[in-house]
């Protein structure tokens, strides 16, 4: 009778530290779930959700919902106060304001989620790797980003916009998400140097896991509440660059109805009668941040304790 070899001291502590990864799962789990249970009841979660909800169904389907061609020039009507039938009146050119509002939400919500989801990215893979790898590896990452969070976003993206001579606001969205990509990569490293020092971690590479395993299945989703914080918070800063950046004439064309050059085109309207096509367009911006904001704060209450 053949008696078994007794175990390795190595593949005992690896089944030791997997049987404690597997309970560590199982809790990290549950408190996930409870935390999503707080923020589907915070009031600010509800309130901020719907109010980007309803600008995300505008970008959408914006064409289908404005009652009117926002592109269509009516010299007759221009400088029309808000009636029934034009509810937010009509700007210098005769174009029913409220149309252009709901259709306009279109760019900036776009751009907006696009450099936010193109950030993250690319700002998870580099925080992950730097830090897993942690040494050079770090080191060149870091002063890397540090470069670039050195240069402010609207002067960065102006020079770039003007340099190309372009209005495209694919190129803003780029920026955007090139300045973002660095401080979505610092947050995700402050939160993997902590846990590659964990036991989990430790055991995979004793099981030779593969490195990219280790990062995406492993740590990835230990850091998940944080990347979702910084996500919102990115959003929310991104709303107002591309705001801004369209209110100065880099990345949209001036007849376009994004809602920072409508509200270029106009202001010089407030003194007059016509405020309706500065003032709505303005409201547009500060309600979506609102939501926006709404949102960041809930997640934030939820996740980041």
């Amino acid at each position: 009778m053949k008696i078994p070899e007794p175990a390795s001291a190595t593949s005992i502590l690896v089944s030791a530290v997997d049987e404690g990864r597997t309970r560590a799962k199982q809790e990290a789990r549950a408190q996930r779930r409870e935390r999503m249970a707080l923020l589907l009841r915070k009031p600010s979660f509800l309130i901020g959700s719907t109010i980007s909800l309803f600008w995300l169904v505008c970008a959408v389907f914006g064409t289908v919902i404005a009652p009117q061609d926002p592109f269509v020039q009516n010299p007759v009507d221009k400088l029309q106060e808000p009636s029934w039938k034009h509810w937010f009146g009509t700007d210098n050119l005769g174009r029913d304001v409220f149309s252009r509002v709901i259709v306009g939400a279109r760019l900036i919500v776009i751009v907006a989620l696009g450099a936010t989801i193109i950030a993250a990215i690319l700002g998870t893979i580099l925080g992950l790797v730097a830090g897993y790898y942690k040494g050079m590896v770090d080191e060149v990452i870091m002063r890397t980003a540090d470069v670039f969070m050195a240069i402010p976003t609207i002067v960065l993206a102006l020079l770039i916009t003007s340099s190309v001579n372009s209005k495209s606001m694919f190129i803003v969205m780029f920026i955007i998400a090139l300045v973002f990509t660095p401080v979505i990569a610092r947050t995700v490293r402050a939160s993997a140097l902590g846990e590659t020092e964990l036991d989990y971690v430790a055991a995979a590479r004793l099981r030779t896991e593969k490195t990219p395993h280790i990062q995406f299945k492993e740590v990835l989703p230990n850091i998940l509440p944080s990347l979702l914080v910084e996500f919102t918070v990115r959003l929310g800063y991104a709303i107002f660059a591309i705001a801004t950046l369209s209110f100065l004439g880099a990345g949209a064309s001036p007849e376009s109805p994004d809602w920072g050059t409508q509200v270029a085109t106009h202001r010089n309207f407030l003194n007059g009668l016509n405020w309706s096509a500065t003032v709505f367009p303005a409201l547009a911006i500060a309600t979506l941040s609102i939501g926006v904001n709404l949102l960041q704060d809930a997640v934030t209450e939820a996740f980041d304790r």
